[in-house]
C-alpha cells in the first residue's frame, strides 16, 4: 500500500465519519495510522466483546505494545473498560475488554408530524425509546425535545450522556449543520444543531436519514463486504445514501443522493420541491396515500393503515401499493445507471410487506437495466429502528473523531 493509498484510505470521511471494514482491515505506516488503528481497535472491541489485548493484537495483526497503547487510551476517554480476569493454563492472567455500558446517547428521528427519542448505548441497545409530537412551531417542538431529554437525564443519572445524533428527512451542510433542504418539513435553513445544543447542552450531529440508515448496516456489519451501495429510503419522500469503493459519499454541500427530487414524469403532482413529476411523487409512502384516497371508496391517515388494508385483502390498498412499487422499481434506473452499484438495500414502509411487494420491485428494476444482471435488491428492515441506531452510531463515531483531535494518542508502529 502506497503512502498516497494510505493517506486516502485515512481521510476520506463522511461528516467526520470514518468507515473501517473488519473483513479487509490494513494497517498503515504512517503519521494517519494511529488513528486508522484506533478505530479497528475500538470496532474489534465493540464487535466481539469481551476480549483480551493478546485476541486484539491477533485479530488486527497490530503489535501488542501498540494495541495496549491504544487501549490505555481509549480507557481513559471512558470508551472501554476492564472486567474480569481470567487465568489461562499458561501464561499471564488476561483482563477482558467490554465497550464502556455506562456510555449513552441520545437518538432523535425528525418526522414531519412526530420525533421519536431514544437513549442507545455503545453496543446499540435500546434503553428507552418515546414519541413526541412535532408542529409547524419549530421553538415549541425543540422545547419540547428538551424536556423529554431532561427528563432521561433524570431517569438514567448513573449514565454518562455523549450527545445526540439527529436524522431528518433533508440535507445538512456538512460544515455549518444547518438544515439546506426539507422539503416535507418546512424547516430550511434553521439552525437545528444550535438550538437542540441550546436546550440540551449535549453536542449535537445530524445527518440526512438515509444517510444514517446506511451508517446503521456498516455500524452492525451487514454488509457483508459490499464496497459498492446504494440505500433508498422511502417514506413520506425518498432518498438515497451512497457507499462507493467502501466510502460513504456525500457531494458539494452534503447534497448528494436526492434522486427523489428528480422529474419521472414532468406532467406528474407537483412536488414540494417545485418541480413536477419527482420521483417521490409517484413512488413514497406518500404517493401510495393519495392513490388509494383518490379511489374515493374510503380514506386513509397514514401508510400503516394503508398496510394494514392489505394486509387485509382490500384490493384498492393492494393496487395502491402495487402501483408504488412499480414506480420504485423502475426509478430505481436512476440508481443503476449512474452509480452502478453491487448492492441496492430498501429502507422504509414498503418493506413491512416486502414479501408481497418486493418481487415486484425487483422485476421492474431487472427490466430497466442497461446492460448486464441487477444489482442484489435487498429490504433493510425497521426503518425506525435502523434510523435511531444508525443516528446513535453517527454521534458517537463523530465524537470519537473529536476525542482523536484533542487528545493526545500513543504513537503508532508498523504491525
Amino acid at each position: 500500500m502506497t503512502r498516497q493509498q494510505q493517506k486516502g484510505s485515512g481521510d476520506r470521511q463522511t461528516h467526520g465519519v470514518r468507515q473501517i471494514d473488519l473483513a479487509s482491515v490494513q494497517t498503515a505506516p504512517s503519521d494517519i495510522a494511529r488513528d486508522i488503528n484506533r478505530d479497528i481497535i475500538l470496532e474489534l472491541i465493540r464487535f466481539k466483546q469481551p476480549l483480551a489485548r493478546a485476541d486484539l493484537a491477533r485479530l488486527s495483526g497490530l503489535r501488542p505494545s501498540t494495541v495496549s497503547a491504544i487501549v490505555e487510551q481509549l480507557i481513559r476517554e471512558l470508551w472501554v473498560t476492564e472486567g474480569a480476569v481470567i487465568k489461562a493454563a499458561r501464561g499471564r492472567p488476561s483482563t477482558m475488554l467490554s465497550v464502556n455500558s455506562t456510555m449513552v446517547t441520545f437518538a432523535l428521528d425528525l418526522r414531519p408530524t412526530r420525533a421519536i427519542l431514544a437513549v442507545v448505548d455503545l453496543s446499540g441497545r435500546f434503553l428507552s425509546r418515546e414519541t413526541i409530537p412535532t408542529s409547524s412551531d419549530l421553538t415549541k417542538t425543540v422545547s419540547q425535545i428538551g424536556k423529554r431529554m431532561a427528563a432521561l437525564r433524570a431517569i438514567y443519572s448513573t449514565m454518562s450522556f455523549e450527545g445526540v445524533g439527529v436524522s431528518l428527512q433533508g440535507r445538512v451542510h456538512p460544515v455549518s449543520h444547518r438544515v439546506l433542504l426539507a422539503p416535507n418539513m418546512n424547516w430550511h435553513e434553521f439552525d437545528l444543531k444550535s438550538a437542540l445544543e441550546r436546550v440540551s447542552g449535549l453536542q449535537v450531529e445530524i445527518d440526512n436519514d438515509a444517510n444514517v440508515c446506511l451508517l446503521s448496516e456498516l455500524w452492525f456489519g451487514r454488509l457483508r463486504g459490499a464496497k459498492d451501495v446504494v440505500l433508498v429510503a422511502v417514506g413520506e419522500g425518498i432518498g438515497a445514501a451512497i457507499l462507493t469503493g467502501g466510502h460513504m459519499h456525500a457531494g458539494h454541500n452534503g447534497l448528494a443522493g436526492e434522486f427523489g427530487h428528480i422529474s419521472v414524469d414532468p406532467a406528474g403532482p407537483l412536488c414540494q420541491c417545485g418541480q413536477r413529476g419527482c420521483w417521490e411523487m409517484t413512488a413514497s409512502s406518500r404517493a401510495a396515500i393519495r392513490v388509494f384516497n383518490a379511489a374515493g371508496k374510503r380514506r386513509v391517515k397514514d401508510v400503516y393503515e394503508l398496510l394494514q388494508l392489505a394486509q387485509d385483502g382490500d384490493e384498492n390498498a393492494i393496487d395502491a401499493l402495487t402501483e408504488q412499487a412499480i414506480a420504485l422499481g423502475r426509478g430505481l434506473r436512476l440508481i443503476t445507471a449512474t452509480l452502478a452499484p453491487e448492492l441496492i438495500l430498501v429502507v422504509g414502509d414498503i418493506t413491512a410487506a416486502w414479501d408481497k411487494f418486493g418481487p415486484i420491485v425487483a422485476r421492474e428494476l431487472a427490466a430497466s437495466m442497461l446492460a448486464g444482471p441487477p444489482p442484489l435488491l435487498r429490504a433493510a428492515g425497521d426503518a425506525e429502528l435502523a434510523r435511531l441506531s444508525g443516528s446513535a452510531a453517527m454521534l458517537m463515531q463523530r465524537h470519537a473523531s473529536y476525542h482523536r483531535s484533542t487528545h493526545d494518542a500513543p504513537a503508532t508502529k508498523t504491525a
